[in-house]
């Protein structure tokens, strides 16, 4: 069985019973008994390698590298998390605001608000003890292309989805090169609204995200999604090799089973245009929710 597909049915990252009993002590004073290390002792405190900082008890990615910043306090500072991965409570000293692992509850830190270091104005003081780091590297991640209807909804689930460094909306499977948004609703060059999604395989398998795309819309609509109509919104896994041909398949075959009428087409990959820069993000940045993209448990 491949390493990606026995990842797969163990669930992914995620907190296991015996994690506790895996970290040392000292690991278990700051993440388990909320203890602080020495400031600039960390290893992590002038890191600046690219990549994504993760919980170093369960290994959900918390700080993307580009949210890291040198604040001169001792310890990794970050201005930004990735979205619901860090929780927030009253710290037992009820002055400062604690930060925790949303998935598993792991203390990283305190958060401080109002300091203008950046223009974010928010510093998450991070011990490096509580984390570990995911290089970048392109030879250490993977690649992915789902089109499930508007590119917004699509991305705004798969950039949530742990393990993933970055997600592009974007047009692909059509017939010209550098297509604009305007050309793609026109319906005349063949593109699907889709997502590329950059993740590392050691923390998110691909047949994980290909469940999660399954599980955000509506597979049996043909060449639309809710009320978005067109060839452009249409249901496509766009596969880089034949591991995910398989795994796409395999995931298909299973729906039918189920008795779906499953209109998701299998894809070869092409070449992929990044879609204009408003379209990046965009429930990130306008804080809104999906129309036509709501989660819903299948598999």
């Amino acid at each position: 069985m491949a390493a990606s597909v026995l990842f797969a049915l163990l669930g992914g990252p995620g907190r296991s019973v015996s994690d506790d009993h895996r970290l040392t002590s000292d690991e278990e004073r700051v993440i388990v008994h909320k203890g602080t290390e020495r400031p600039f002792s960390g290893k992590y405190h002038e890191f600046k390698e690219k990549g994504t900082y993760v919980c170093k008890r369960c290994g959900t990615p918390l700080y993307r590298s580009d949210a890291k910043f040198d604040s001169g306090c001792g310890w990794p500072s970050f201005d930004d998390e990735i979205p619901g991965a860090v929780s927030r409570r009253p710290d037992a000293d009820g002055m400062r605001i604690e930060i925790a692992c949303a998935a598993c509850d792991a203390h990283l830190g305190h958060v401080f608000l109002g300091e203008g270091f950046t223009a974010k104005n928010t510093r998450h003081c991070v011990n490096s003890i509580s984390m570990n780091f995911v290089s970048a590297d392109p030879r250490q991640t993977a690649t992915a292309i789902f089109a499930s209807g508007c590119f917004w909804g699509t991305q705004h689930h798969l950039q949530q989805a742990a393990g993933v460094l970055s997600t592009t909306a974007g047009y692909t499977g059509g017939r010209i090169s550098r297509p604009t948004y305007e050309q793609v609703c026109g319906g005349d060059t063949g593109h699907a609204e889709a997502v590329r999604v950059v993740y590392d395989p050691s923390l998110v398998s691909y047949m994980e995200l290909a469940k999660l795309f399954f599980e955000t819309h509506d597979f049996t609509q043909v060449d639309r999604q809710g009320p978005d109509i067109g060839t452009q919104y249409r249901s496509e896994i766009f596969t880089t090799d034949e591991e995910q041909k398989q795994t796409a398949e395999q995931l298909i075959a299973i729906l039918r089973a189920k008795g779906y009428n499953v209109a998701t087409r299998v894809t070869r990959a092409g070449e992929f245009w990044p879609a204009e820069d408003y379209h990046q993000n965009y429930y990130r940045k306008s804080g809104g929710s999906p129309y036509c993209h709501v989660y819903r448990k299948i598999f």
